[in-house]
């Protein structure tokens, strides 16, 4: 039996997911890790936390797994001495997507991370990104790295780290240090500090790859005074990135193979493999990306270019906007406020009333991503009257997906040459039926579903099974996505009014 466990290191959780060479999912297991808010506007991970809660969370899976395998061998076999003990008999691989644009800055002498990650929603380098638009380099990191100049991606945080961090330049400078996004920093522990690399997409979302030439830039590394020397490896999503025992839960090391952003990786999951697909993935914030081919285009304003995946010896772009919080708002709504005592229960709230009683909610908690692209904005709640009540909050909550969504379809059908035929979705918000119906309302657009929660992981599997050729073709894979509800676009008069009011809400946020 040969089975992929696929890493989903996410914003708020690790998840490890067991499949089969169908591409089905026969466990999963999810272990959640702290966040650090030490000042306004900083949002940090412990690096060590997280791959130690990567290695719980594959030690939960194999300990379940065993005693499904163990309690199937029982039934099918008589000779009770021929019952699998452990999950450690089967061949297993290891494929990985991750969050993106975290950083870690670590020493490649102890091994110890010099600080904690700086998140992709921290805005500790949003003065940095000021006073380099201010000087005239956007058009320049434009060219090169497809990328608007933004604290979200990996650059302005590293050198933050790098500037304040005591001794860590003069360490930078001797060679000392390392640096990488989530998955550089978990392929280093897993193989013992052997193998320092990352994958095409998540290097095209650091401000510090040429999407051009497929390579670290030396004028992106100088504008952000980062030694070449810290960077990783670069390269293919399907390549076998080298070997690992997890420390010590396999007797013998397996293959780490198929690495993905995981944004990227949920396009690969939805099977967007040709121009003009595209897909949205609502987690702790949502990416919207549409494959536009082989051909690094710049995009339209609003939106930046990154590697849509690499497979079978050529490269997929696409244009892509990325909202800072929308799984995060409803989190917040019930973890920080209390308002509901789980996400899930936000839909039967928001259900309780006809609309949303004239309130918006701009979750603008990073600040406001694509289009937008103001970092220095804080959320707010328009509409407030003593008629407001918890559900109508709760309803505009959901809403506010819905119209940051459309805010970038709408760049996006312009981009393309009109509107796109569906919306692949994925994520845990699917699952909200009165979302996803608003969802397709706002956009006009079909939302379709499918039956794998974690496409991010699945696009890791099939990355991984390229690498390993048990698949050949994009063709071979197209059938394992399994569509379970399309939302079609009801009739709704009140659409354009309720958007209008969306839009006037943010207007008095970014004036």
């Amino acid at each position: 039996m040969n089975y992929i466990i696929s890493i989903d290191q996410s914003t708020s959780s690790t998840k490890a997911l067991l499949f089969d060479e169908q591409c089905h999912v026969l466990s999963r297991t999810n272990v959640d890790h702290q966040q650090y808010y030490p000042q306004t506007g900083w949002v940090e991970h412990d690096a060590e936390e997280i791959y130690q809660n990567m290695i719980e969370a594959i030690r939960q899976l194999i300990e379940h797994e065993t005693l499904n395998i163990e309690h199937s061998a029982a039934h099918e076999s008589a000779d009770t001495n021929n019952v699998p003990c452990s999950m450690l008999n089967v061949q297993c691989s290891l494929a990985i997507t991750n969050q993106r644009e975290t950083a870690v800055v670590w020493n490649r002498l102890t091994g110890k991370p010099i600080s904690r990650a700086v998140v992709w929603q921290d805005t500790r380098g949003a003065e940095l990104c000021r006073q380099l638009r201010s000087q005239g380099y956007a058009k320049r990191v434009f060219d090169k790295s497809g990328l608007l100049i933004d604290p979200n991606f990996s650059a302005s945080g590293v050198k933050w780290l790098l500037d304040h961090i005591d001794g860590a330049r003069e360490q930078a400078e001797k060679g000392e240090l390392l640096m990488g996004t989530i998955d550089t920093w978990l392929i280093w522990k897993l193989t013992g500090g052997k193998v320092h690399a990352t994958d095409y997409t998540n290097a095209s979302r650091t401000m510090l790859f040429n999407i051009h030439t497929m390579q670290w830039d030396d004028d992106l590394l100088k504008l952000f005074d980062i030694p070449r020397s810290m960077m990783p490896e670069v390269r293919p999503c399907d390549a076998i990135y080298g070997e690992t025992t997890c420390d010590g839960l396999f007797a013998s090391p397996i293959p780490i193979a198929g690495v993905l952003g995981d944004s990227h990786g949920a396009l690969v999951g939805q099977m967007c493999f040709q121009p003009g697909s595209g897909k949205v993935t609502y987690g702790t914030g949502s990416s919207v990306m549409v494959n536009i081919g082989e051909k690094p285009l710049a995009a339209p304003q609003g939106l930046v270019t990154s590697v849509g995946f690499s497979a079978f010896g050529k490269t997929y772009f696409g244009y892509e906007g990325n909202i800072y919080s929308t799984g995060a708002t409803l989190k917040w709504m019930a973890d920080q406020l209390g308002m509901v005592g789980h996400p899930s229960e936000m839909e039967a709230q928001a259900t309780s009333v006809a609309d949303n009683g004239g309130v918006y909610i701009v979750p603008a908690f990073s600040g406001l991503g694509a289009p937008w692209w103001k970092s220095d904005v804080k959320g707010a709640v328009f509409g407030l009257t003593f008629a407001t009540t918890k559900a109508h909050i709760l309803r505009a909550a959901l809403e506010s997906i819905s119209y940051q969504i459309k805010d970038l379809i709408d760049v996006m059908s312009r981009a393309t040459g009109g509107r796109l035929s569906e919306i692949c979705a994925d994520g845990g918000p699917t699952k909200n039926r009165f979302l996803m119906q608003f969802q397709a309302d706002m956009l006009d657009t079909p939302v379709v579903c499918t039956e794998v929660d974690d496409a991010s992981a699945l696009g890791a599997v099939i990355m991984n099974g390229f690498a390993r050729g048990i698949w050949e073709s994009f063709d071979e894979v197209t059938g394992f996505r399994k569509v379970t509800q399309v939302f079609k676009p009801q009739p709704s008069p009140t659409k354009e009014t309720l958007y209008q009011g969306w839009r006037n809400a943010v207007n008095q946020l970014i004036k």
